[in-house]
C-alpha cells in the first residue's frame, strides 16, 4: 500500500508539535527532580509501499565483468551498506551514498527515501524520477550514489529543517535512518510530488 502523501506545511506542524512536547517533558522532568531517560536511537522508520524496489522490467543481474573478479553475492543487503548523505552539486539536491562493507554485491533500482523532522511521526516520501536504472556492482569498500531532488527554500521564510532520512536500498525491505540537514519551504501545496529520487548509479559519481 502506498504511503499517504502529506504536505510540507503539515510536516512543519508536526515539527512544532514535537518541539512543544519535548519542552513539556523537560518541565515535567524538572518538577519531579529527575529526567526521564531518552529512548535509544536506532529505530528503523518506514517507507512508501514501493520504496526500495526496482523499476518495472529491471532484472537483478549484475553487469558481466564488473566486480573486479570478486564473487558477486547478489543484491547488496542493508546490513552491508554504509549509507550517508552530502550536499549535491546544485541547489535543491542531496547525494545519498551507498558504501559496500561486505563482499562484492550489486545494486540496481531506486532506493526508498523518506524525509523526516527529528523523530516525529509522518514524513514526506520521495517519488521516483524517469531515469533508467543501471546495474552497479560494488567491490568491498566501493561506493555509488543516488541524487535526491527537493524544493529549495527561496521563500524568504524560515522553512522547515529535515534532519533525518529513512533510506531503503533497492531490492531490500530493511531501512537505515541517517542524519541530514536540508531546509524546505512551508506551503500548503508542497508535497512529495516535489521530492524526487534518482536510481543508484546515475548522475555524477
Amino acid at each position: 500500500m502506498r504511503a499517504q502523501k502529506i504536505t510540507l506545511a503539515a510536516l512543519a506542524l508536526v515539527a512544532g508539535l514535537s518541539l512543544t512536547a519535548c519542552q513539556g517533558d523537560d518541565i515535567a522532568a524538572g518538577a519531579n527532580g529527575a529526567a526521564t531517560p531518552a529512548s535509544p536511537d536506532g529505530a528503523k522508520g518506514g517507507s512508501s509501499g514501493d520504496a526500495g524496489k526496482e523499476a518495472p522490467g529491471d532484472d537483478t543481474g549484475a553487469d558481466e565483468g564488473s566486480g573486479g573478479g570478486q564473487i558477486n553475492t547478489g543484491p547488496c543487503k542493508t546490513d552491508n551498506l554504509d549509507i550517508s548523505s552530502a550536499p549535491g552539486m546544485g541547489e535543491g539536491t542531496l547525494q545519498i551514498a551507498f558504501k559496500n562493507t561486505g563482499d562484492a554485491c550489486s545494486l540496481k533500482g531506486f532506493p526508498g527515501v523518506d524525509l523526516k523532522v527529528d523523530s516525529g511521526p509522518g514524513g514526506v516520501n520521495a517519488n521516483r524520477s524517469d531515469l533508467a536504472a543501471p546495474s552497479v556492482v560494488l567491490k568491498t569498500g566501493e561506493s555509488t550514489r543516488a541524487t535526491l531532488h527537493y524544493p529549495a527554500n527561496n521563500s524568504g521564510g524560515s522553512g522547515v529543517d529535515i534532519t533525518q532520512l529513512v533510506v531503503t536500498p533497492p531490492n531490500e525491505t530493511h531501512s537505515k535512518t541517517i542524519p541530514t540537514k536540508i531546509n524546505v519551504p512551508v506551503t500548503d501545496h508542497s508535497s512529495s510530488d516535489e521530492v524526487v529520487i534518482d536510481p543508484v548509479g546515475t548522475g555524477k559519481q
